[in-house]
Parts: structure tokens; sequence; C-alpha cells
């Protein structure tokens, strides 16, 4: 099929990928960091790092040394849209979405009885996977998302662990950006030979 507009070209490198694992778990992050960690060259990094933050996925900030001269940027995965103004387009484009598809299709939707955040959340998180290439199969009412085919599995074939990692990160970031009780719970790699699953956590406000 063609690709979408609104596909994520971010995460179509396993070098990205790798970049990303490597923000998520040093946010705050240089380049030159990176690269350390990355093994991948630093002209190279600065390009895919660019691509990340245009696809919404990281955002940049400058470090404050107090030295002279242009400081060095850092480098944190996006979990509020505020930081990053392409994925709060997404989130928008997500939510009127979907609102326009349950005004059309009512009998097609299962989210009755959700709270209204928790179904927004639950919207720009199938948005996101419908972007990144899964075939999202969403059960608002079990929350649990079912997704197939799995588009990294080139990377998945290098690195299984860091590409799976990478992408339960994004998902938790994904629908922490958006304000509402749900949560990821966990990402069940290859329950079948052909598809993941993601289990979902429906919090009350209480807790």
């Amino acid at each position: 099929m063609p690709r979408r507009t609104t596909d994520y070209r971010g995460l179509a490198e396993s070098s990205r990928v790798r970049l990303l694992r490597a923000i998520q778990l040093s946010p705050g992050s240089t380049l030159r960091q990176l690269t350390e960690r990355t093994g991948i060259h630093e002209n190279t990094a600065r390009d895919h790092l660019r691509t990340l933050e245009q696809e919404g996925l990281i955002t940049t900030r400058p470090l404050r040394s107090g030295r002279r001269g242009r400081p060095a940027t850092t480098y944190t995965a996006v979990d509020d849209t505020s930081t990053n103004e392409a994925a709060h387009r997404r989130v928008e484009r997500a939510l009127q979405k979907r609102r326009l598809l349950r005004t059309l299709l009512p009998e097609h939707d299962r989210t009755g009885g959700l709270a209204e955040a928790a179904v927004h959340q639950l919207d720009v998180l199938q948005e996101h996977l419908d972007d990144t290439g899964f075939d999202p199969e969403v059960d608002p009412r079990r929350m649990v998302v079912g997704l197939v085919p799995c588009p990294f599995h080139r990377i998945v074939s290098e690195d299984q662990e860091l590409a799976c990692a990478a992408h339960a990160r994004l998902l938790q970031d994904t629908l922490a950006q958006v304000p509402g009780p749900v949560r990821l719970e966990e990402l069940r790699p290859f329950v079948t030979p052909q598809s993941c699953e993601v289990r979902l956590a429906y919090y009350e406000a209480s807790e």
C-alpha cells in the first residue's frame, strides 16, 4: 500500500531506533554522547536526530553550561506535546479523525463506558500504531491491542530486545501525551509468530 502522508519515517531505519533508545535511556544526552553510545558517525547521527525531531519523537534543548560560544544541543524523548509542535499536531489530528469516525460509524464504536480522557488516549495510541505501520486491533473493554504485522522485523532480527524496548517506551510516551487514566502495562512481543500484543491498565483518579 502507498505510504500515508502522516506515517512515521523516523522509525524506518535501525540507526534511528538505536538513537531513540539511547535517548530514552539517557534523556538530555548530547550528540557526542549519543554517538559514543551507539557507534553511529556524528554526521549520520545528526541527520537521523533531525528526522526524529521532525517526526515528533524527540525534542531538543540547548545545554546551559555557562561558557561562551554556541551551547551543545541535548535530546529528550517527547512525552509532552508542548515540547514538540509535530507531536502536538499528530495528537490533534488523531482526536479529530477518531471523533469523526465515531460520528459516521457509531455501530463500530466500542468505547462506551470509558471516560472521555481514556477514549482520547486510545484514539491517539491507535493513530500512532497505524502511522507506525502496524494494523492495530483495539479492544477497549479488555484494554488489549493486537498488533500485526511487526514493521520492525528487520530491526528485530538484528536486536529484538532493543527494538521492542524502544517501542514499548514510545507507546508509554504516546499515552502520556494525552492526560488520562490509561497506562502501558506490557508489550508482549510475538504472542504468535506474526503478531504482538499491547496490554493496557486503567488507573482511577484516586490512584
